[in-house]
């Protein structure tokens, strides 16, 4: 017996179908579908999050030297006048060296992002910006859910489809 579902669709493309959904459903925290879809979606984020739950304070602070360019009090870069090896005269960029603090993933946690990476797709805000979802899972979501053990999704039925009678649910984040 097969331990998934092959939802109609070959290999490829249900495992891409999946993991979209898996990425709208954390993006969102809410999606609509079909019930068996649902379904697939609901383990796959299960596991994720009890992952993320896992992994989320298992990190260190560390300092990091940080070479940024020099802004003026309107926020340009400041240059300064330099001359090459052949006479010719340009302008650089004043660089300036400051110490960051910043979090250095332990393995386990580096080894949960990059599951999580392989398991949700890259996302754009309206701005162009990256959105980074396992710094949302890790951040936001995981601290929700600490005292829980498992159960994170819940499957709402809304009815059949209009066209296919397909009972459509929606799936969202407890």
């Amino acid at each position: 017996m097969a331990t998934n579902r092959k939802l109609g669709r070959t290999t490829d493309i249900r495992l891409a179908m999946l993991k979209t959904l898996t990425t709208d459903l954390i993006l969102h925290e809410k999606i609509e579908t079909t019930e068996a879809r649902a379904k697939e979606v609901k383990s796959i984020a299960d596991s994720l999050i009890s992952l993320a739950i896992k992994e989320k304070d298992n990190f260190e602070m560390v300092d990091v030297k940080v070479s940024k360019a020099k802004l003026d009090s309107k926020g340009n870069k400041v240059t300064e006048l330099a001359k090459s090896k052949n006479g010719k005269e340009y302008l650089k960029v004043v660089k300036e060296e400051t110490t960051e603090k910043r979090q250095k993933d332990m393995p386990s946690r580096l080894n949960a992002r990059r599951k999580m990476m392989k398991m949700v797709n890259k996302v754009k805000d309206s701005k162009g910006n990256n959105i980074d979802l396992t710094a949302k899972l890790f951040n936001e979501i995981a601290p929700k859910y600490t005292g829980r053990v498992g159960g994170y999704t819940s499957i709402i039925k809304t009815g059949p489809r209009r066209g296919d009678n397909a009972e459509t649910v929606i799936l969202k984040l407890v």
